[in-house]
């Protein structure tokens, strides 16, 4: 197995020490943390390809941990939290974490959201993917997993980056939202478009509004008609 890099960030040393445990067990290097602070420090000094993390930490909440990472990293952040209220989950997707795992969880789940999220991050960080990718003022490069719009660097998260990827790839075309959650979450579509409108409203908030992103009223999203 290929040596991932995971941060677990829980302040609770016993919870801590069994994510660290299902993330060595399966063959993955963990490295615990404790607050949001150390966290903050730790991912300036290493590279990490996943961080595991709580929201209710001392220092750095997860909130401003989020925010402070996504102001120039992309590796998929799954967040950890007692705090499950719908308004806790959808904040936490808006500020830029790839995942949402309500406490108390399953361990077997936490390990299935790791390794689906790490699929995706190594598949997006690889060059197997065809080149550049342009429409209008937008370009996406999915070999150095770079975004610019309007020649402005914009800083996405795996999952903000998958869709712009999808859409961009067949820009003539109306993605449903199953189709862009079977596609970018790579699981069953339950019906909830909750999930799908958060990381595209994200996404159109990170490029400068609607200019680039079309929702087709009753149907999903496309991209909106380039200009020249």
């Amino acid at each position: 197995m290929e040596a991932f890099h995971i941060l677990v960030v829980e302040d609770d040393p016993d919870i801590n020490k069994l994510l660290c445990r299902i993330v060595s067990d399966a063959g993955y290097d963990c490295r615990p943390a404790f607050s949001g602070s150390e966290a903050a420090l730790l991912v300036e000094q290493y590279t990490y390809d996943l961080i595991l993390l709580d929201l209710m930490l001392p220092g750095l909440t997860g909130e401003e941990f989020i925010a402070k990472l996504r102001r120039g990293k992309t590796m998929p952040i799954i967040v950890l939290s007692a705090k499950a209220g719908l308004e806790d989950r959808v904040n936490v997707l808006k500020l830029g974490a790839d995942d949402f795992i309500p406490k108390p969880f399953d361990n077997a789940e936490v390990l299935a959201r790791i390794e689906a999220q790490l699929r995706r991050y190594k598949k997006f960080s690889g060059s197997g993917e065809e080149g550049v990718l342009t429409w209008g003022g937008l370009t996406l490069d999915r070999e150095s997993v770079r975004v610019t719009a309007g020649g402005r660097e914009i800083s996405l998260t795996v999952r903000e980056f998958e869709i712009l990827a999808l859409l961009m790839s067949h820009p003539k075309k109306v993605f449903t939202r199953e189709q862009i959650y079977q596609q970018v979450w790579g699981e069953e579509y339950m019906g909830d478009d909750n999930t799908v409108n958060v990381h595209v409203s994200n996404l159109r908030a990170k490029l400068g509004g609607s200019e680039y992103i079309k929702t087709v009223w009753g149907i999903g999203f496309k991209m909106a008609e380039a200009e020249g």
